[in-house]
């Protein structure tokens, strides 16, 4: 039996490319292939390009990365490694063991393309003038598990020899993309993936049998989502629980705040299509559940269904205020916990009670839950049950429905707190901190 305290407590602080060396794709400038001339090679060779030039190479270089992105989707290996350069063992393995990786998932459509090119001193010092680093997309779909495509970025070095151009290098600019995109679960060591009806964990390719664990714990978790969550969800989800902590650039400490035990055990990364750099302005596609690597072997239930809440509500919108984003994901797992007869969250409530309500004079935003994670939290759970008592479960789902979509300003969240609840968010923030449950 797990300890009542550790159960309890573990999700409070939850939250939140293309080989086998030899073959190499073969493009040459031009619109017609023909030889061009002296100057154009001159510049190229210089590193000078026209514009014109820039289009070409970006032409040249995505038929390249079409070939890629078709030898991952029919099991071409050799071809997935014709374009990485030969010499570099080390790079040919690591992309062997991408591939591999890929090879793992089931793919409904994958795309490499060019983004933006990157120049970066050190690489061309390296590899001549005629080095091309640039980040590229992937834009893909896991059978199952995404409703519509999403987008990331990778970022990758080019070099072109004897009219040919090969990956020189898949990590040196790294430090100029998206943080938590460009690092997935496939980009590092081997992976085994584990199916379970709708839910997909990825674990290193040596713990088949934690993956396993996990699974039956992730089908339990969907489950208890759906019996406290009124709106439908489909309860596809993918569960990542490697040893790298890099995986989707996840801190797993705050290093900040006064709250006791501050660090993140699991968060669900929410996954758009589009540019990864830019402002979120449309809805979410979906989220992965990421796992703290030092809590993988010992994983709660109830940390599970909080964030799984998180993918069955994120769909909906992402201009949702984070007290109520949170507090929804602590009212199912905390229901989830007293589904059993033998557990109850009383020590819990009595804390946040004792602890957490005197204090509360506002509903928490991002810096209250930066400086305090466990006060935030507690609130938040608290406000969530404040608004379930007063206008059902269904109206507090309308509410969040509502904020996620139409939350666009400071006056647009108001007008819709007083709509769902009759009250201000300070006459709210009031009726929480009196609430006794």
């Amino acid at each position: 039996m797990i300890n009542q305290r550790r159960r309890l407590f573990a999700g409070v602080a939850a939250v939140a490319l293309v080989a086998t060396a030899g073959f190499v794709v073969a493009t040459r400038s031009g619109d017609s292939g023909t030889p061009r001339g002296n100057t154009a090679a001159a510049a190229e060779a210089s590193g000078s390009l026209t514009d014109a030039q820039k289009v070409v190479r970006k032409r040249e270089v995505n038929v390249l990365l079409v070939q890629r992105s078709n030898a991952v989707l029919h099991g071409d290996m050799k071809s997935f490694l014709a374009a990485v350069d030969p010499a570099q063992s080390t790079l040919v393995a690591r992309q062997r063991t991408l591939f591999v990786n890929l090879r793992k998932f089931d793919f409904a459509s994958l795309r490499y393309s060019l983004a933006d090119e990157r120049k970066t001193a050190a690489l061309t010092e390296k590899y001549g003038p005629t080095t091309f680093s640039t980040r590229l997309m992937m834009r893909y779909q896991l059978t199952g598990l995404d409703a519509s495509p999403v987008q990331t970025d990778l970022g990758y070095a080019f070099v072109k020899r004897d009219g040919r151009w090969i990956i020189v290098a898949d990590n040196a600019i790294d430090g100029t993309l998206s943080r938590d995109g460009h690092r997935q679960p496939w980009d590092f060591k081997e992976i085994a993936v584990v199916r379970r009806g709708k839910v997909v964990v990825v674990v290193d390719k040596s713990e088949v049998a934690l993956g396993n664990k996990i699974a039956q714990s992730s089908e339990g978790a969907i489950a208890a989502v759906r019996r406290h969550w009124p709106r439908p969800w489909s309860g596809a989800v993918m569960v990542v629980a490697v040893p790298e902590a890099r995986v989707m650039a996840t801190v797993w400490s705050t290093g900040t705040g006064t709250g006791t035990g501050w660090t993140v055990a699991a968060k669900a990364v929410t996954l758009y299509d589009g540019e990864p750099l830019a402002t979120k302005t449309t809805p979410p596609v979906g989220s992965r559940i990421v796992v703290n690597p030092s809590v993988r072997k010992n994983l709660d239930q109830d940390l599970l269904v909080h964030e799984m809440t998180h993918v069955a509500t994120v769909p909906i919108g992402y201009l949702a205020p984070v007290w109520l984003v949170e507090g929804i994901a602590e009212y199912v797992r905390c229901h989830a916990i007293e589904d059993d007869p033998h557990w109850t969250v009383d020590p819990y409530r009595k804390a946040v009670r004792t602890k957490y309500l005197p204090s509360l004079k506002v509903l928490p935003g991002q810096k209250e839950f930066d400086v305090d994670g466990d006060k935030s939290y507690g609130q938040s759970w608290w406000a969530t049950e404040y608004v379930a008592s007063k206008v059902g479960v269904k109206g507090m789902a309308s509410l969040y429905t509502d904020l996620a979509v139409h939350g666009t300003s400071p006056a647009a969240y108001e007008s819709i707190i007083r709509k769902h609840t009759g009250e201000t968010s300070t006459q709210l923030a009031a009726a929480v901190r009196k609430f006794k449950g």
